[in-house]
């Protein structure tokens, strides 16, 4: 398995309206986010743990929910609040 990132439900209901500006930025720290996953999970496969509590990122003025689905080595994006204004 390889790890990677994904908006959930899908990334309409999740990104839709967001500026492109923004998505940008969200998708930049998904990346970071993953890579950090994948270098405290080494195979995250044999992950034995409960799961891992939702965070919450600030990403260009707006935020970022997310959750780390170690088993699976994979980043859940699943809400998205755009910077005031845009």
């Amino acid at each position: 398995m390889t790890w990677t990132w994904e908006y959930l439900p899908d990334e309409e209901r999740v990104a839709g309206g967001c500026p492109a500006d923004f998505l940008v930025d969200v998708e930049q720290r998904a990346g970071e986010l993953v890579r950090a996953a994948e270098a405290v999970h080494l195979d995250g496969t044999t992950y034995q743990g409960g799961g891992e509590p939702m965070r919450y990122l600030d990403v260009a003025g707006g935020l970022l929910a997310y959750y780390v689905v170690p088993r699976l080595e994979l980043v859940v994006i699943c809400q998205l609040t755009p910077p005031p204004g845009s």
